[in-house]
C-alpha cells in the first residue's frame, strides 16, 4: 500500500504544471519552441543547448519576430560557480554604412516606414555566432543535435497560428514586392489561413549545413552570398552588405551590468542594450519608496512608476549607444546618489509632464535622440537540471524584419534602430549610424538573485521600447508585491507617448486610469501588448511562466506544456 501511495504521489508531482525540482524548465512565445527546448533538456542538454534549439525553431514558427537572420542578447547563469555571463549577438552595420544613410535628397530623415523594407535596413546577423559561443562555453550535446527539432519541423511542416496569420494579412499589401516571402507563406495567392501546414525546405537545408559544418556555413560561402545578393538586389532600397562584412562579424562576451534592488541582486545586458541601465535606473529611483506597503492597486504606486519611467527614458535617449563607439556612463547612470537626486524631481502630488536628461557621474554632454520604433522581437528562458539558467531576447527588429529572405529565413531591419537623423541641434547623436557599429536596443533579458546568491527569477519580453517597462513592472510585481511571475505579467503594461502616460486597456488598467486624475493627468487606456516569458524558483524547483496575452507556453522536462 505504501509503495502504491508513493508511486501515485510521484506521478502527481510530475503533473504539476511548469514546476521542476532537479529537472529543467523552458518558456517561450511559441509552444513548438518550448517543446524543442524541453526535448533538448530531456536528452541531457544544458540550458545553453536548449536555448540554441529554441532560436532555430523560433526562426521557423515565429518568423515575424526573431531568427537566425537577426540578433540577440543572452544572459547565462553558471550554476557551478554562481557567475553570470552575457553574449552580445546584436547585428552590425556594414562597412558601407555612413551617418547619412537614412537621409533623403533634402538632407532630412526619410520616413521610418519608407526605409525599413529592402536592403538599406539590413545589418549583419549575429545570432549564429552568439549560439557558437554559448555552445562552446556551456554546451554538452553535440552541436548538430541542437538543430534537429527545427529541421524536422521545417521538412515535415508546421501549422500557421492565428498570430502569424494576423501579421501575414497585415503585410499583404507590402509583399507584392517580396516574392520569396509569398512563395513560402501564401496559398493560392493569399496569406496561408490558420491551420495551413507550411514546409520550408530551404531553411531545413541551411540548418543541415550549419549543423554539419558549424557557423562558417552561415557566415561564408553560399549562405553569405545569398544574404549579400538579397540586400544588393532588393526590390526596394537596394544596398551594399558584402560577404566580407558577413565573414567579419563577431559576437562579443561583455560584462554583465548588475546592481542591487532592496535585498536582491539584479543583472542584465550592457550597451548596446539600454535594457539594464534603464530598467535598473527605474528600480533605483523606485527603491526610495515602500512599494510593498503601497501595493499594486494604489494609484500612488502607478504615479511613481510613471514618473521614474520618464526620468529614466530621458537619460536613455541622451546617453545610450554602442560602447565600442561612444562613452556610455553605465556606472553613473546606476549610481545610487545620482538616482536619489533624480528621484527628488518627482512630486508626490502631481505629474511633471516632461523631464530633461540628467548629468550622471562621468557623463559628457550628448544630443537627445528621437524615438525609434521596434516590434519584431521574442524572449525565452530555460533552466537545466544542474541549475544553469539562460534568459535570452532575440529579434529581427520590425515585424518580418526587412521583408527580405535568404535560404528560407527573414533578414533583419536592425539598422533602423539607429537614429535616422545623425545629429540633433548640430550635435552628433550617440546612436548614429557608423560602419561596424551595433544599434541601440531596448532588449532587457534579466536575471535576479536572492540574498543567498541563488537565482530567484529570470525574465524578459518583446515589445520594442516598451520592453523595458514590461520587464520593470514584472520585477516590481514579483519582488515588491509578492506576486508569482504569471500574475506579475498580468499587471497592466505602462508606457508613455505624445498623448501622455499610457496604460494597457484592460479592466485593471481602466481601474487605475480612473484613479489618476488627482495627480494632474489622466492615464490613457490603450493597446499595449507584451510577450513576456519567465522562470522563477519555487522551493527547490523551477516554475515557468508565459505571458497570457499570447500563445506562449512553459514546460518542465517530464510534464506537459502550460500557458
Amino acid at each position: 500500500m505504501i509503495k502504491r501511495l508513493l508511486a501515485a504521489f510521484s506521478l502527481l508531482v510530475l503533473a504539476i504544471p511548469s514546476l521542476a525540482s532537479a529537472q529543467g524548465v523552458t518558456s517561450s512565445a511559441d509552444p513548438r519552441a518550448t517543446e524543442a527546448g524541453r526535448q533538448i533538456l530531456h536528452e541531457g542538454g544544458t540550458a545553453a543547448d536548449a536555448a540554441i534549439a529554441m532560436v532555430a525553431v523560433l526562426t521557423l514558427v515565429e518568423p515575424q519576430s526573431s531568427g537566425i537572420g537577426g540578433g540577440g542578447f543572452m544572459l547565462f547563469h553558471n550554476a557551478k560557480d554562481g557567475s553570470i555571463s552575457t553574449i552580445d549577438g546584436r547585428e552590425m552595420a556594414p562597412a558601407a554604412a555612413k551617418p547619412e544613410r537614412f537621409l533623403g535628397p533634402d538632407g532630412k530623415p526619410r520616413g521610418y516606414s519608407d526605409v525599413i523594407p529592402g536592403g538599406l535596413s539590413v545589418g549583419v546577423p549575429g545570432n549564429v555566432r552568439l549560439m557558437e559561443i554559448a555552445h562552446r562555453k556551456w554546451g554538452k550535446l553535440e552541436w548538430k543535435a541542437l538543430f534537429q527539432p527545427a529541421i524536422k519541423l521545417a521538412e515535415d511542416g508546421y501549422q500557421v497560428t492565428p498570430a502569424l496569420y494576423t501579421w501575414l494579412v497585415q503585410f499583404e499589401p507590402t509583399w507584392k514586392d517580396f516574392p520569396d516571402a509569398r512563395a513560402i507563406y501564401y496559398v493560392d495567392g493569399k496569406p496561408a489561413p490558420v491551420g495551413t501546414t507550411i514546409k520550408n525546405p530551404a531553411y531545413a537545408a541551411i540548418l543541415r549545413d550549419i549543423a554539419a559544418r558549424g557557423p562558417e556555413a552561415f557566415y561564408s560561402g553560399a549562405n553569405a552570398r545569398a544574404i549579400s545578393d538579397a540586400v544588393a538586389k532588393a526590390p526596394r532600397n537596394p544596398a551594399q552588405l558584402t560577404v566580407k562584412d558577413i565573414a567579419a562579424y563577431k559576437a562579443k562576451e561583455r560584462p554583465a551590468v548588475c546592481t542591487t534592488y532592496r535585498i536582491y541582486k539584479v543583472c542584465g545586458m550592457g550597451p548596446p542594450s539600454s535594457g539594464a541601465t534603464t530598467v535598473f535606473g527605474i528600480l533605483g529611483m523606485v527603491e526610495g519608496w515602500d512599494m510593498k506597503a503601497m501595493g499594486k492597486d494604489n494609484p500612488m504606486s502607478w504615479h511613481l512608476l510613471a514618473e521614474t519611467m520618464q526620468l529614466a527614458y530621458a537619460d536613455r535617449s541622451a546617453y545610450l549607444g554602442d560602447a565600442d563607439f561612444v562613452d556610455v556612463p553605465v556606472k553613473g547612470l546606476l549610481d545610487k546618489s545620482y538616482l536619489a537626486e533624480r528621484r527628488q524631481l518627482i512630486s508626490p502630488f502631481g505629474a511633471a509632464g516632461h523631464y530633461e536628461p540628467g548629468t550622471p557621474p562621468g557623463a559628457k554632454p550628448r544630443a537627445e535622440a528621437r524615438p525609434v520604433k521596434e516590434q519584431g522581437t521574442t524572449h525565452f528562458v530555460t533552466a537545466d537540471k544542474d541549475g544553469n539558467v539562460v534568459s535570452m531576447t532575440s529579434t529581427v527588429e520590425s515585424i518580418f524584419g526587412s521583408q527580405l529572405m535568404a535560404n528560407g529565413y527573414f533578414l533583419n531591419n536592425e539598422l533602423t534602430d539607429f537614429d535616422l537623423a545623425p545629429t540633433e541641434n548640430g550635435v552628433p547623436t550617440q546612436n548614429r549610424v557608423q560602419a561596424g557599429k551595433r544599434p541601440l536596443s531596448s532588449m532587457s533579458p534579466t536575471i535576479v538573485y536572492g540574498p543567498d546568491g541563488k537565482v530567484v527569477l529570470a525574465v524578459g519580453s518583446a515589445g520594442g521600447k516598451r520592453i523595458i517597462m514590461h520587464v520593470t513592472k514584472t520585477l516590481i510585481g514579483v519582488l515588491d508585491w509578492g506576486l508569482d511571475a504569471k500574475s506579475a505579467m498580468e499587471l497592466p503594461n505602462l508606457f508613455f507617448g505624445q498623448q501622455g502616460v499610457l496604460i494597457e486597456n484592460t479592466e485593471a488598467g481602466q481601474a487605475i486610469a480612473a484613479k489618476m486624475k488627482p495627480f494632474g493627468y489622466s492615464f490613457t487606456a490603450t493597446g499595449l501588448g507584451s510577450k513576456l516569458n519567465a522562470l522563477e524558483r519555487v522551493g527547490d524547483g523551477w516554475r515557468g511562466a508565459a505571458d497570457p496575452r499570447g500563445p506562449g507556453t512553459s514546460s518542465v522536462d517530464g510534464a506537459p506544456a502550460q500557458n
